[in-house]
């Protein structure tokens, strides 16, 4: 088994390599403006420092979302294109799961990432492999209150879901904690049927989860003026 992962749901361009044991390279940049720059040479860099060719890989997996139009888009083209000259499978993971991957928390906790136009995405999680509830999106003064929380939208809005809640855990989705995820998953039987069934609770075809619609709109027809 050798995962290539990537993430472009949140600021940060992050890609990893696993081989079913361990993560064999990981890289990371933050910069929300420039996904589609900075992707393809991440993951170079990953197979590079890994010592492997991209004709090594036996899976893709990219984070679904939600997030941002434009950069979730980046990723999940990526990983279908990736799989088609390269033969293998692709996945989507939901990027708020690789958040509660990564996060170490062992109790119920949320994690919420930044949505824009002041609202979170979010997720209710049981432990970091078990997702209760969600994704949703919502305003961060309506998320459920006393649980613990995660990721940079939770960060962001402190003062309002209570800085006390706010753990010290990574605010993105850190492409290693996606790739061993995934690997956890894609040792079970039959999971690429599972997957294709849509029944898969971690697993999915690579799809984006969209929670809203985006903010460029086509035009309407213009309105009929009567003289």
């Amino acid at each position: 088994m050798l995962v290539l992962a990537f993430d472009t749901a949140t600021p940060a361009v992050t890609a990893a390599l696993h081989d079913g044991e361990r993560v064999l390279a990981e890289s990371t940049t933050v910069d929300a403006r420039r996904h589609g720059e900075l992707l393809v040479p991440t993951i170079e860099t990953v197979l590079r420092e890994a010592g492997v060719s991209l004709g090594d890989v036996t899976a893709v997996v990219a984070g679904s979302g939600p997030g941002p139009y434009t950069g979730l888009r980046v990723g999940l083209m990526t990983a279908q294109a990736l799989a088609t000259s390269l033969g293998v499978p692709a996945y989507g993971v939901c990027t708020l799961d690789a958040v509660a991957y990564g996060s170490g928390l062992a109790g119920p906790f949320l994690v919420a990432t930044d949505a824009r136009r002041k609202e979170v995405f979010w997720g209710h999680y049981e432990d970091p492999r078990v997702r209760l509830s969600g994704p949703s999106v919502d305003r961060p003064q309506d998320l459920p209150g006393e649980l613990p929380l995660v990721g940079a939208g939770a960060r962001m809005y402190a003062e309002t879901v209570g800085p006390s809640r706010v753990t010290d855990a990574p605010d993105y989705p850190f492409a290693g904690a996606l790739a061993a995820l995934a690997a956890e998953q894609l040792g079970e039987p039959d999971v690429r049927e599972v997957v294709e069934s849509g029944t898969h609770p971690v697993l999915s075809l690579p799809r984006p989860i969209y929670l809203r619609r985006p903010d460029a709109q086509v035009p309407s027809a213009p309105k009929k003026v009567s003289t």
